[in-house]
């Protein structure tokens, strides 16, 4: 069983920036691929980004490629999403999810635990 716990959301101006983090229990984080999703209102769930367990191997959505940075503390049972250069189309609500696993999956069903989510909104 894992838990997860985001933060790091809140209300920023297009252009800044925010980082997210995602807090595991358990003792087998390096076991799990992390990823990060996201929800807008009346649009369905979308991938953002995912992560090896040791970190080595990176993917992301074409729309967020170059602007934001998963990355993960494998010490601190911790992913994060730097996301930098944010746009208005970039507001949702922001989930983290693990899938135990040693492949990247973009597709939403193969992660088994989710978190609460955080909400990023970004203002023009």
């Amino acid at each position: 069983q894992v838990q997860l716990v985001e933060s790091g959301g809140g209300l920023v101006q297009a252009g800044g920036s925010l980082r997210l983090s995602c807090a595991a229990s358990g003792r087998t984080f390096s076991s799990y691929v992390m990823a990060w999703f996201r929800q807008a209102p009346g649009k369905e769930r979308e991938f953002v980004a995912t992560i090896t367990g040791s970190g080595s191997t990176t993917y992301y959505a074409v729309s967020v490629k170059g602007r934001f940075t998963i990355s993960r503390d494998n010490a601190k049972n911790t992913v994060y999403l730097q996301m930098n250069n944010l746009k208005p189309e970039d507001t949702a609500v922001y989930y983290c999810a693990a899938a135990y696993s040693s492949v990247l999956y973009s597709n939403s069903g193969i992660y088994r635990y989710w978190g609460q989510g955080t909400q990023v909104t970004v203002s023009s």
